[in-house]
Formats: structure tokens, C-alpha cells, sequence
């Protein structure tokens, strides 16, 4: 397996993005190009991303190749990456070799580990409203929810998307059809806020973002780019009764 990236800057974004949520995980590569599908510890929230094959400037592999990888460590080794360079991955038994070439020539390897468990696969889900919008204003509404709570409400209709948080205090953000493109009967959900934060750094890498949810079922936001594409599904928040 040796595979050539000419942006190592994008990669390594997509790695300290989804660390935020998952720490040890399986990186598939294959004749699809390389893959990942995580779900976080608490069993809440679930990523996923791909980078199809054409997207590396070299691409060679011969079978299927599961990388067991701690993302923590693989995150600080690609902090080394500088732009304008580019970065060679290669497997070398127990280890993956991590080679950056920019001013200088330089070589790293990272332990290979055992990671247990069953193999995850993104669910595929129809949903009532489908939400395509600039990803900060997304990330400003997520963001001002923040200040007041620890969760918030999606509401959308077919002409309108609101994003608002209340407690003691509220915040309200609401997007007409000028602002998104909204596709969407009546529907209204609930989410944590604390992954909500994780997921809108996917706005470093994408400057649109799809936002799927049906009525108290799990959601799916999309940071597409280009060919590339990162998701995450995350279960609607339920509020227990005193």
C-alpha cells in the first residue's frame, strides 16, 4: 500500500475534526479509496468520511487494507504537515509509515493497534426535511445556542428553518428560503449541543453543510467538498421525565 496526498493540510483537518469524537478507530483503504465509519463511546453519534481514489496523486493497492489507528497520535504527526507539501502513507507490517516532503525530507512511524468490535456501516435513511445552507451561519446558530443551553430544537417547515435553544434564557436563529435551501414538511427535533460543537468544525473543511432530520429521529449533517465527504449522524436528545 503506498498512497501520495498533494493537500496534507485537508487530511489533516479531517483527522483533528473527527478526533474530537472518536479516538481509536479503523481506516479502511480500498479500491474505493480510503474510508472511515466510527461510532463515539456513549454510542450517541456516529462519523463517517471517504476520499475516493483520484484525489491522491498516487494510489496503489493490491487488497483491502484496515488500519487499526489512534487519531490522537496520527493528529500530531500530521500538525507537522506545512503547505505546499505533500504526504506519503505507507504500511509496513505493524507500523504505518507517515513520510512529509516539503522544505525537507521527513520520515515517521506510527504503531498499528488491535481495534475490537464489529465493523460499522453508515445507516441509510430517508428523511421529511433536508436543509443545504452556507456552513458558518450554521456554525453562528449552533454557536449562539451554546450561550444558553445545553441542547436545541430544529424546526422546519417548508418555507422556514429554525434553530433555537431555551432555559432560563433562549436564542432563536431562523433561515427563510433566502438563507437555505429548504426541502421539508413539518418537522421538529432536539439534539445535544455538546456534539452539535464537535460537529460544526466540519465548517473548516466544507463551506456548505446538509442538515437531514425527521421528526425525534437521528439526524445526519453532511460537509460535502468536492468528491469528499464527511457526516455525521447523532440520536435525537430525549428529555426524561422528573
Amino acid at each position: 500500500m503506498l498512497l501520495k496526498l498533494e493537500d496534507p493540510k485537508f487530511f489533516a483537518n479531517l483527522v483533528s475534526i473527527i478526533s474530537e469524537l472518536v479516538t481509536e478507530v479503523r481506516i479502511k483503504v480500498n479500491k474505493n479509496g480510503m474510508s472511515l465509519t466510527a461510532v463515539d463511546p456513549a454510542t450517541v453519534a456516529m462519523v463517517y468520511f471517504n476520499i475516493p481514489p483520484e484525489l491522491f496523486s498516487q494510489f496503489e493497492i493490491e487488497n483491502e487494507v484496515v488500519l487499526g489507528v489512534n487519531l490522537n497520535d496520527l493528529k500530531s504527526i500530521l500538525r507537522r504537515c506545512g503547505m505546499g507539501g505533500s504526504l506519503i502513507i505507507e504500511k509496513d507490517e505493524n507500523m504505518l509509515k507517515i513520510g512529509i516532503r516539503d522544505r525537507i525530507k521527513r520520515d515517521f512511524k506510527l504503531a498499528l493497534i488491535d481495534i475490537e468490535g464489529e465493523e460499522k456501516e453508515m445507516p441509510e435513511w430517508e428523511f421529511k426535511s433536508v436543509i443545504k445552507m452556507d456552513s458558518q451561519a450554521f456554525v453562528d446558530a449552533v454557536e449562539d445556542c451554546l450561550v444558553v443551553s445545553d441542547a436545541c430544537s430544529f424546526i422546519a417547515e417548508p418555507s422556514k428553518f429554525i434553530i433555537e435553544a431555551k432555559g432560563l434564557h433562549s436564542s432563536r436563529v431562523e433561515f427563510s428560503s433566502d438563507e437555505a435551501e429548504i426541502y421539508s414538511d413539518m418537522s421538529i427535533a432536539r439534539f445535544s449541543l455538546e456534539y452539535l460543537s464537535k460537529f460544526i468544525k466540519g465548517a473548516k473543511i466544507s463551506n456548505k453543510v446538509e442538515i437531514n432530520f425527521s421528526e425525534n429521529h437521528p439526524m445526519r449533517i453532511n460537509f460535502p467538498t468536492g468528491k469528499v465527504m464527511l457526516s455525521f449522524i447523532l440520536a435525537p436528545r430525549v428529555e426524561q421525565d422528573d
